[in-house]
């Protein structure tokens, strides 16, 4: 399982007040206890309290502040060509990068696809068009392989290719868990080799009451319906743990008393 950390983000109060004062030191401790914590790729997200304007240069300051702690990939997170591609000209330097995110809408394909090949970067592709978010595993299917033929017009190649279902809140779309977990499993039909598949986690539980078990139910069950990457928090141990646990019981590990150590050491 591929662990997006998702807590470098300005949406939270640490991170857009660390921001504001232009004070990296809350930025590179959160980068470091999220890689400890298991993270294999940091997602840097500038949040909303940030100008339009000021987007860019701001994302170019996460970065570079990301980037004097780790080496590690970088998830450079905006629907704004111009804020993704100040990220990835700093990111790019000192290891790899993967764009989130181009929808499956034709415009956004054919502007950040060739942003791809260019710095050679994975990218994410949501299940979204000029219709909006797909609610169809037939429509889902149809949007992801257009993402996957745009990426082969474009020499991206497809063991760096994401898609994304999208899951929609429980509470407000009873249906989209059970769209999207049958849409999982059928991603990895669309090619050979098939691309990674990808959800942002806590989407699921948007504005539910028992946020944290949905969360913990739905990656234990979409990692058994073949998803391999997850945006979500790594400092949530429990969910750490479930999620260690489903990939040992899908035969995805090797068996040890100490497995859940064995995880954190590896990486």
């Amino acid at each position: 399982m591929i662990v997006i950390g998702e807590r470098i983000n300005g949406m939270f109060r640490s991170i857009g007040d660390a921001i504001a004062a232009k004070d990296k030191k809350p930025i590179q401790e959160m980068a470091e206890r999220q890689l400890a914590a298991g993270a294999d790729v940091l997602d840097i997200n500038v949040g909303t309290r940030v100008a339009k304007a000021d987007r860019p240069e701001v994302m170019r300051w996460m970065v570079e502040a990301t980037r004097e702690v780790t080496g590690k990939p970088l998830s450079i997170d905006s629907p704004s060509i111009d804020v993704v591609r100040a990220g990835l000209e700093v990111a790019s330097v000192k290891g790899p990068v993967i764009i989130n995110s181009t929808t499956g809408a034709q415009d956004r394909l054919d502007a950040f696809m060739p942003l791809a090949k260019e710095f050679g970067t994975g990218i994410i592709g949501l299940t979204i068009d000029e219709n909006g978010i797909a609610n169809t595993v037939d429509a889902k299917l149809e949007i992801g392989m257009r993402i996957v033929s745009a990426a082969m017009e474009n020499d991206v190649p497809m063991e760096e290719v994401y898609l994304d279902p999208i899951i929609l809140p429980v509470k407000t779309d009873q249906n989209s868990p059970r769209v999207t977990l049958e849409t999982i499993s059928q991603f990895k039909m669309l090619s050979d080799p098939p691309p990674h598949v990808v959800v942002g986690l806590s989407n699921v539980s948007q504005q539910a009451t028992e946020r944290s078990l949905i969360n913990r139910a739905f990656l234990v069950m979409a990692i058994a319906a073949g998803m391999d990457a997850s945006i979500h928090d790594p400092l949530d141990e429990v969910l750490m743990n479930e999620m260690i646990t489903a990939e040992l019981l899908m035969n995805m590990s090797i068996y040890s008393d100490s497995y859940l150590k064995a995880y954190l050491q590896h990486g």
